[in-house]
């Protein structure tokens, strides 16, 4: 069994233009880009490549970091965590175990590098923080695991057990804020990114001691507010969600869904989660979609939620009945966020399995299909072309037409380890491994 940690490598997010926008020019400000669906409506992107194949550049990127890059401004941002001496080897697949009981007695440099996205030539690296971590986390994840985000003018990076940092696009520091370390589950560390809406922060820290939820100013790093959540661990990243009836921030946590205005005031919750929630919230086609798939549990649920819900919307419930659209009891990923591409729901599921539903009616159009590969699947699926792409922790992406059958179309290989969530701007798909960072397009006609 893999743990969860990573997956929200599978979670940072940020909600910059009108739900359900497709993402159409250079930007990718945050994970699963400017709306955090996955989905990109550029033309002409790659659809195959390699290690050598439509490799634009590819540089080393030092340390570990689990974190998605993001892209601004012409420039692509990338968080690591760079140990002092020999790090623990990461271990790819499903399994039990990893857990380390103590930190690292080495010291490690939490670093902030910025890449020029036409030619990968450096610009400028930033040491957020040097010390030694004060939290063990598990084999499988990196002191890294939270993708960053910008507003267009800053850069704004989370270290779970350090603090958030901001930077302007040249680099200079603005501000920081120190995060105290907390506890998580059996030691697994943290993962959830920050959230940007309107000059604000949102961080989500649910952990083992005092979990909470806090607004930060983005110019000045001040809280503007924080309130406690009655949660344990979680790993998902909070979505701000915008409807014509209002703006809401969504956490998805494994005791209850809750939805807050942008104040922090209630507005909605939701029970029936699994034990371990890690998938980030998004909305596509007028609905929000939640999922929670822990791999040892029988309920694995998927939710399709209409707007201005109010209250408890839990299942069996008057409101559930008003405000869920469908919902599936067993269907959801453990790591992986899932996919709504031209009115479709992709399930990713870890050990290798596709399935496709009705966006809009949950209806299944195709089961699970098994995809391939020897390692789990950590990072999320994106889209664009008529293709939905899934990577596995080998680096190779299985190429799936849409369609309501399956068809896989072709395999790429990069052939290094892989658990980072790519990014798509610029005509280039951005590709994490455990040590480059790849910048792949389409070859010229």
């Amino acid at each position: 069994m893999r743990q969860p940690f990573a997956s929200a490598l599978a979670s940072g997010l940020l909600c910059l233009l009108a739900p359900g926008a497709a993402a159409l020019g250079d930007e990718w400000p945050g994970f699963r880009g400017p709306d955090g669906t996955g989905v990109s409506r550029a033309e002409g992107l790659p659809e195959r490549w390699s290690a050598t194949e439509n490799v634009t550049w590819s540089v080393g990127v030092a340390g570990r970091g689990w974190s998605s890059p993001i892209v601004t401004s012409g420039r692509v941002f990338v968080t690591s965590a760079v140990p002092d001496g020999e790090d623990v080897e990461a271990r790819k697949g499903l399994y039990f175990g990893g857990e380390q009981s103590d930190p690292p007695a080495m010291e490690y440099r939490w670093t902030v590098a910025c890449l020029d996205a036409a030619t990968g030539e450096a610009r400028w690296e930033r040491v957020a923080h040097h010390g030694r971590p004060q939290t063990p986390i598990h084999v499988k994840n990196s002191y890294a695991s939270a993708t960053p985000v910008s507003d267009g003018e800053r850069i704004f990076a989370r270290f779970c057990d350090v603090g958030v940092f901001a930077y302007d696009l040249d680099g200079k520091e603005l501000w920081k804020r120190r995060l105290e370390p907390v506890a998580t589950r059996r030691d697994w560390g943290g993962a959830a990114s920050l959230a940007h809406h309107e000059g604000r922060l949102f961080v989500v820290n649910d952990n083992e001691d005092a979990s909470y939820l806090m607004a930060l100013d983005a110019k000045s790093g001040e809280t503007l507010w924080r309130i406690e959540r009655d949660e344990a661990s979680n790993w998902a990243t909070p979505f701000v969600w915008e409807t014509d009836e209002r703006t809401e921030l969504v956490t998805a946590g494994s005791r209850r869904v809750r939805s807050y205005d942008l104040d922090g005031a209630p507005l909605w919750e939701l029970a029936g989660m699994s034990r371990i929630t890690i998938a980030t919230p998004y909305a596509a086609g007028g609905l929000l979609y939640v999922t929670s798939g822990f791999v040892m549990d029988r309920s694995r649920p998927v939710y399709a939620i209409r707007p201005g819900a109010t209250g408890d919307i839990s299942p069996g419930g008057e409101r559930g009945e008003q405000a869920l659209a469908w919902s599936l009891e067993r269907g959801a990923p453990y790591n992986p966020s899932t996919l709504v591409y031209d009115g479709r729901l992709y399930v990713l599921l870890d050990a290798g399995f596709l399935a496709c539903y009705d966006a809009t009616s949950g209806e299944e159009l195709y089961g699970k299909q098994r995809l391939g590969g020897r390692a789990g699947f950590t990072a999320s699926p994106w889209a664009y072309g008529g293709k939905v792409f899934c990577l596995d922790e080998d680096g190779e992406t299985f190429v799936v037409r849409t369609g309501d059958a399956f068809e896989l179309s072709h395999t790429n290989s990069l052939s290094e380890m892989c658990m980072a969530t790519p990014a798509i701007a610029a005509g280039s798909l951005f590709v994490r491994t455990q040590a480059r960072l790849f910048c792949l397009r389409a070859a010229a006609d």
